[in-house]
């Protein structure tokens, strides 16, 4: 017998500059953290009935190795008796690890899971090719696994390996998007997340760790003027910049699944859709735009039904790209996108990020009453995942 999933809870850390205030805490920590704190939430939840814990991670070579979501839920105090496991769709982690979940209590075999998702990008190590032999005579370069390619296979394409700034320039081109329009987004995503934690709106969301307690990327005087004066930072006539892109970040995110029998309490939202998308891997930032409408098709919807979107803004470029395409598939206002700020503000730490786009989501329609959502972030190497969530309590 088939049946629904919802999500009841959500909780993230803040998320913490590369190198900042959460550089001393281990991904095996940061998870734990917000595992307690997910099931926090719902008093009424005994912990040894969950029965799974799907935990994202897109590095896994350094203290996130080893099935960092067995770690952290030993970590977090949750009995041994709760098996959990470990996924990698890279920047997809943790919304993969939604969709997992959900899948599982849609099917009927689970009743609670505990999806989320971790990376530390500062303590993401370096690393070495193993010699074939001993002694090599040649030298051997270490590799930083903070962010992109590593130890290429040299028979992948060269125009498949690319960096994911160069990836974007060639979409800035393909779309004709603006130097300029990209710095008013990146602005806006300032703005809105700051007036997001003015408002109150994460004071719920978020779960303080290591002394930090609000998001540390957040410029609060940042303008479409201020990041004008920004170098380019792939091309030397481009049009991304640090300022117009998602900086380096650690964090964490968790949601507690489960089926409308659970005894959790109220949902915030039902999980109605899910897809994913993939596409040319230089392509990767435009692939939510097909990801998102397969969703919406699966939950029986069209963009003129929906009231809120959270879509991770890898680059600001990419984010234009998609919300354009969708306004021309009928989407009514593009300032739904993103209205709590996005990842330009926020953070993208890759792990964590697609459990922190779903969460903000299901809070947003519950604020707003609005019925419909869609959480979508687009992939490196080529792919995207995309979730409608309908809102189950009171709707406009």
């Amino acid at each position: 017998m088939t049946t629904s999933s919802y999500v009841y809870s959500a909780v993230r850390t803040p998320f913490g500059r590369f190198g900042g205030s959460l550089s001393g805490e281990r991904p095996d920590d940061l998870a734990a953290t917000v595992l307690r704190a997910v099931v926090a939430k719902v008093p009424s939840l005994q912990p040894e009935s969950i029965d799974d814990v799907v935990f994202g991670c897109a590095n896994q070579a350094g203290e996130d190795n080893r099935n960092v979501g067995r770690m952290a839920t030993l970590l977090a105090g949750l009995p041994t008796s709760v098996p959990a496991t470990t996924i990698n769709r890279l920047c997809g982690s943790s919304l993969d690890a939604a969709i997992i979940g959900s899948r599982a209590i849609d099917a009927g075999d689970a009743d609670i899971v505990v999806a989320g998702g971790v990376e530390s990008m500062t303590r993401a190590p370096w690393v070495m090719p193993k010699p074939s032999r001993a002694f090599p005579a040649r030298d051997v370069t270490a590799v930083s696994t903070t962010l992109g390619w590593r130890l290429v296979n040299e028979r992948m394409p060269a125009e498949w390996t690319i960096s994911l700034g160069e990836c974007n320039e060639q979409l800035a081109g393909r779309f004709g998007i603006s130097r300029e329009r990209q710095d008013e987004f990146a602005a806006r995503s300032h703005r809105l997340a700051r007036q997001g934690w003015e408002s109150g709106f994460y004071d719920d969301i978020v779960v303080p760790v290591g002394g930090l307690a609000r998001d540390e990327s957040i410029r609060d005087d940042s303008t479409a003027d201020s990041l004008a004066a920004l170098k380019p930072a792939f091309r030397a006539d481009g049009t991304i910049t640090a300022g117009n892109a998602s900086p380096l970040n650690d964090g964490a995110s968790a949601l507690l699944l489960g089926s409308e029998h659970a005894d959790l309490g109220e949902p915030l939202v039902r999980i109605a859709g899910r897809a994913a998308h993939a596409c040319d891997p230089q392509d990767f930032g435009y692939a939510p735009v097909a990801a998102a409408g397969r969703a919406l098709a699966r939950a029986g919807i069209g963009w003129s039904d929906v009231s809120a979107v959270e879509l991770n803004e890898a680059f600001a470029v990419q984010s234009i790209a998609c919300v354009d395409a969708w306004l021309a598939d009928g989407l009514s206002d593009p300032e739904i996108v993103n209205a709590k700020g996005g990842a330009i503000a926020i953070g993208h730490p890759l792990g964590a990020s697609g459990a922190r786009i779903l969460g903000t989501l299901a809070h947003r329609l519950v604020e707003s009453r609005g019925r419909w959502g869609v959480a979508a972030i687009c992939i490196g190497v080529g792919q995207a995942l995309a979730v409608v969530v309908e809102n189950v309590r009171e709707v406009h």
